[in-house]
């Protein structure tokens, strides 16, 4: 493991790690509560910090002074990519797909119709894992805008295609 924040002695060290300018103490060291933060998390600060305490000449508490916590940094839905596969002609069906490239944990995906009339869909013509929705038999009446909602625990984001049957 790769330490982080040392406090010996009454003084604080920060090791040289690109952690060094976003991380400290939460409060002071002397009230013996040693929570540390990090500013500006990134997805890469994901992963299993450790704290040890070492008192001196105390052979008592080994393997007792050591508290361990997974950090996982959630990431919004990056802005999903929204594309049409098939021919949109009467009586054809078409593919509309929904891709995020980033999210943590994997976005799942909502498609709707807004416009000319709001249209919700559902398995198994639509799935909400992979970010498709599959249209069969189309007429006129199911020309227009299709929205595509990219939701994780994080955040939200959507993108929109128009179809001309």
């Amino acid at each position: 493991p790769v330490q982080i924040l040392t406090y010996l002695d009454g003084a604080v060290k920060v090791e040289e790690t690109e952690l060094k300018s976003r991380v400290g103490f939460l409060y002071p060291v002397l009230t013996h509560n040693i929570s540390v933060f990090i500013n500006a998390t990134r997805e890469h600060d994901s992963g299993q910090y450790m704290c040890t305490v070492n008192v001196l000449d105390d052979i008592t508490s080994m393997g007792k002074n050591v508290g361990v916590i997974n950090l996982t940094v959630l990431v919004p839905p990056a802005t999903p990519t929204c594309q049409l596969r098939g021919n949109p002609a009467v009586g054809a069906n078409v593919t509309l797909s929904c891709t995020s490239e980033k999210g943590k944990p994997s976005p799942v995906y909502q498609w709707e119709r807004t416009d000319p009339s709001p249209q919700v869909f559902f398995p198994p013509a639509q799935d909400q894992d992979r970010g498709t929705l599959r249209l069969t038999n189309l007429s006129l009446a199911m020309s227009g805008v299709y929205v595509c909602m990219a939701k994780n625990r994080a955040g939200s984001a959507e993108c929109s295609i128009v179809l001309e049957v």
